[in-house]
């Protein structure tokens, strides 16, 4: 039976449908390109001014210095506690040796006892053909007895040496292992800061590379003619200290009989240092082709027989505190509150230090960073 119903019109074919569907699809497009234009209309961060970028790549290079001091700390406790473990496993090689000399000597005791069958003393005199070798027996199994017991306490002392051995050995991988994950995590972290600056300053035109060099140039000049006219003043200082007699009643120079090294010390760790001059920065280095600035200091002492310690952190508590206004050639500076940085004093307000990655060992103002604090080694 056909179906008397009238046929729904589709909405599309119908010709108010049709102006419907157009409308809606204006209102559709007309909807995008107002949240494209609203996008685009979004406002966007500035780009960083030379000063800004120059800022921000200076406190990159002191956050890598940090995380490179973490770094030489990190890796002299590993080298120190691998040393540990090393002979704490040649003592321990040893003491088995020393275990295994003992467990013989029981074993050849219990061999003796076992032939003599643990027959009773006054069966074997019964049974002895010349009671004189019994008696001598006798007197040696007496012996035999005191060496046995003395065989079974070097044991048992060798055993308990040896757990002793074993627990230390085992504390000290532990603390190895715990020096090498911090040694990693600085190492991440001084590649993650360079990296980061090498980013900033590789997006930079030729334009502003060459604004940014200039900004350099503008403070490496400050620092110098703030260091020119330190150094005069200094100079005003000795000539006063002279004319008022030699510098005999102090005023705070050092007259040379306070402790700390020789003036010839001073000399060859100066020497030392300038034969650097040229070669590159390289966090973690300490020579003979590359150097950090720690590195640097510490292998121009070493040069003249002054031992310091690896990082910075240990450096300035070593030797004696000198005033900025009396500092002596080989003297070392420290720069920043989180001394993160040291250079070797050279006189006339300069210094010889390895400045940062990028940089060569250079003569440089010690007023181009703010200074912390200066130590005279020895």
């Amino acid at each position: 039976m056909a179906s008397h119903r009238k046929p729904r019109t589709s909405i599309l074919t119908s010709p108010g449908g049709r102006r419907t569907a157009v409308g809606l699809t204006s209102a559709a497009l007309a909807s995008a390109t107002l949240l494209s234009q609203s996008a685009d209309a979004a406002p966007r961060a500035p780009k960083p001014t030379i000063e800004e970028v120059k800022q921000k790549v200076d406190g990159l290079y002191r956050q890598a210095e940090v995380a490179t001091q973490k770094y030489n700390a990190a890796k002299e406790r590993a080298e120190t506690q691998r040393h540990t473990v090393d002979k704490l496993l040649d003592a321990a090689a040893k003491r088995a040796e020393e275990m295994n000399e003992s467990r013989r000597r029981l074993g050849t005791f219990a061999s003796a006892q076992y032939r003599t069958g643990g027959m009773n003393p006054t069966a074997q005199l019964m049974l002895a053909k010349d009671p004189q070798q019994f008696f001598d027996r006798s007197h040696l199994m007496e012996r035999l007895t005191g060496r046995q017991k003395q065989a079974v306490s070097d044991y048992q002392e060798q055993q308990a040496a040896a757990a002793r051995q074993r627990a230390e050995a085992t504390h000290s991988l532990e603390r190895l292992q715990t020096s090498q994950a911090s040694l990693k995590e600085s190492k991440q972290s001084v590649q993650a800061k360079l990296a980061e600056a090498r980013q900033l300053l590789s997006r930079l035109t030729a334009q502003e590379k060459a604004r940014l060099a200039e900004l350099e140039r503008k403070k490496e000049a400050a620092a110098k003619r703030k260091a020119e006219e330190e150094a005069r003043k200094q100079q005003e200082r000795e000539r006063q200290q002279q004319h008022d007699g030699g510098g005999q009643s102090g005023g705070g120079a050092d007259d040379g009989s306070s402790a700390g090294p020789s003036s010839s010390q001073a000399e060859k760790a100066l020497a030392f240092a300038r034969a650097q001059m040229g070669k590159p920065y390289v966090w973690g280095a300490t020579g003979p082709s590359s150097y950090d600035c720690s590195g640097l200091t510490q292998a121009a002492w070493k040069a003249a027989g002054v031992s310091l310690p690896r990082t910075t952190w240990d450096q300035v508590k070593v030797g004696q505190r000198v005033a900025t206004k009396d500092l002596k050639p080989g003297d070392l500076v420290f720069f920043y509150d989180d001394i993160s940085h040291v250079g070797m004093y050279i006189g006339g307000g300069k210094m010889i230090h390895a400045p940062h990655p990028g940089a060569s060992v250079r003569e440089e103002s010690i007023y181009y960073m703010p200074i912390y604090g200066s130590v005279r080694p020895g």
